[in-house]
Formats: structure tokens, sequence, C-alpha cells
């Protein structure tokens, strides 16, 4: 069974695009992890009474990648052999792009399926410069870079095998790097199947502020993949600096908690 997790919180207006758009590809369940939404993403999500739709709703935010983890887990436990991972803002046109990652998974025998959003390594800002660096390391640590460029399971949709689930720690999917370090660190296969820069993504758009934030986040993840791949404490710092983002809001309590009473 081919299974997407959406996570979505506030995205009334979008939802049902994303929704519909993975109703086109091979996917026969879509788990939507609807969290501190103060909106009306979840009726949005109702009205479209598609029947593969499961709704997990959590009233509290769970902070950023913890859905991913929470609707890992239950695709797993309902039996899922595919999950392919889709943010609620994506509306761009990335139907044949999600058709591709479950096609290397479910077909041939490919364990994580990532998107290359930095095809040609184009970026406009100084904060996106600073993540590549810091994905570039950890690519390059993992003996990877030539094969995966800058690709990570923090950016863009990605999907993983029935294989890598069977043995990974779910806590490590709201840390995404760790799913890449973990994956080549056990020998399973990794693979770059789809490219599309971030732009046709479709994302929302957001304030520096919030950017500041998540490229600290995702620094912080990589720092801690590259540590965990080389048997050391999973620290966020890099020469001095601490990087922590939105690490301290991601509720791993609660997340804790759905692990061990689902």
């Amino acid at each position: 069974m081919n299974a997407a997790v959406v996570p979505a919180k506030n995205e009334q207006g979008r939802i049902s695009k994303v929704l519909t758009m993975l109703k086109e590809t091979p996917v026969e369940k879509i788990i939507v992890v609807i969290n501190g939404s103060t909106d009306n993403t979840m009726s949005e999500v109702k009205g479209l009474r598609l029947e593969n739709v499961e709704i997990l709703h959590f009233t509290q935010e769970l902070g950023v990648d913890v859905p991913r983890a929470i609707g890992a887990y239950y695709a797993y436990k309902s039996g899922a052999t595919c999950v392919v991972f889709v943010d609620g803002d994506l509306i761009g046109n990335i139907g044949i792009l999600i058709k591709k990652l479950i096609h290397v998974v479910s077909k041939c025998g490919v364990d994580l399926a990532m998107t290359d959003c930095y095809p040609d390594l184009e970026y406009k800002s100084e904060l996106a410069e600073q993540v590549l660096i810091f994905r570039s390391l950890l690519n390059l640590k993992l003996g990877l870079y030539d094969k995966i460029g800058v690709a990570t399971p923090s950016h863009g949709p990605h999907a993983v095998s029935r294989k890598l689930m069977d043995s990974i720690d779910f806590r490590d999917f709201a840390v995404p790097p760790m799913v890449l370090a973990f994956a080549k660190k056990h020998g399973l296969s990794v693979e770059v199947p789809a490219k599309l820069p971030q732009r046709l993504l479709g994302s929302k758009i957001r304030n520096y502020f919030h950017a500041k934030k998540i490229a600290d986040t995702i620094i912080g993840d990589t720092l801690e993949a590259i540590n965990y791949y080389n048997d050391r404490p999973r620290a966020r710092s890099y020469l001095f600096k601490e990087y922590q983002g939105y690490n301290p809001l991601r509720r791993f309590d609660i997340l804790e908690k759905f692990l061990s009473n689902t």
C-alpha cells in the first residue's frame, strides 16, 4: 500500500489542492495530520469527501516535522509499504514528481527517494546559501554528495520504504536529515529521482523571521545527523554557535505518547 502523509496547519485554501493532486497519483491512503489549526483546514478536508483520507487531529501545534513522524508511524502501523511526505501547502504542479518518488520506492527497491530542489544550485538569499553549505557538508560526510547533491528530506516531497521503516526509530522522522544519515549508515538505498526548483513547489511565501528560524532548524538538524553518523552525541552546535531554530518547539512529548499508545 502506498500512503501519503500530509502535515497541515492553517492550510485553508491550499489543502484541497494538495489532496486533489494526490488523488491522481498511486497513493491509496492519505493521512492528513492537522495540528494547531485555527482556520477551516479541518472542514475543508472533510468537505472533499475523499474515501481514502484519514485525519489525525491535534488541537496543539506539534512543531515542525513532528507531524511527519506521527503520520509515518500511523501509516506504518496501517500496513503501508511506501510512504510519501507532502507538505499541506505545496500547490505547485508536483503530481509527476510524486509519481516518480512512489515508483522508485515501490517498484525499484529504493529505500529513501528525495527531491532535488536546487538542481542548479540557484539561491537568492544569504540564508539559503548558508543552509546549502551545511546540507552539502552532511552529504559529503555521508559520501553521497556526488550522487545526491544537496538533496535532503527536510526540503521537498520524499518517500521511504517499508524496509527503512522496519528498522528506524520513528522519532527520527521529526529531525529529517536523520532519516538520510540513518539510511546511509545502515546500507539502505538512497536516490534522487526527481528535480524541481524550490520556486515551483508552490509553498507559502513567509517572512524573514520564519525563514531565519527554519534555516537555524535545518542547520541544527544537519549537525545532529552528522554527529549521529560519526557516533557522537547529537549536538546542534558548530564553531561555538548553537543552532536551535524551532527545535525547542517540537512536541516530542506528544510524539512519544502517540508512539507508545498506537
